[in-house]
């Protein structure tokens, strides 16, 4: 599989286990809601990137990973929501900005090269 040899995949899926903790530690309440959003808006990044490494052109994996960025915008979004209710502590939160910020930059980073191949 292609998406296989791309370094930023393997980033992702250690992220992805982060993001798993951290939204099985989230109240009871929210178990079915915020949390199962934010395992299956992460989940969506490497889906995403997988999905798009195997279309037959370069545009459709840069589309691909186009919603890739989106879907790290809406893991940013519930943090930023788990924050304002208290579910996390601005260290939790800020040390998961870092990460999603890291995986947009890379994503990016992607895309330019692709455009530029």
């Amino acid at each position: 599989m292609r998406f296989w040899t791309f370094r930023i995949y393997d980033e992702i899926r250690v992220f992805i286990k982060e993001i798993y903790k951290l939204a099985d530690s989230l109240p009871k309440k929210e178990q079915y809601e915020l949390a199962s959003q934010l395992r299956r808006a992460a989940t969506s990044i490497l889906l995403n990137l997988a999905e798009g490494s195997m279309k037959l052109s370069d545009a459709e994996l840069n589309r691909h990973i186009i919603i890739a960025i989106g879907s790290t915008a809406e893991v940013v979004a519930i943090l930023d929501i788990c924050l304002d209710q208290k579910y996390i502590n601005s260290s939790i939160h800020d040390t998961y900005m870092i990460k999603c910020e890291a995986i947009t930059k890379q994503l990016y980073g992607f895309c330019r090269k692709l455009k530029h191949k």
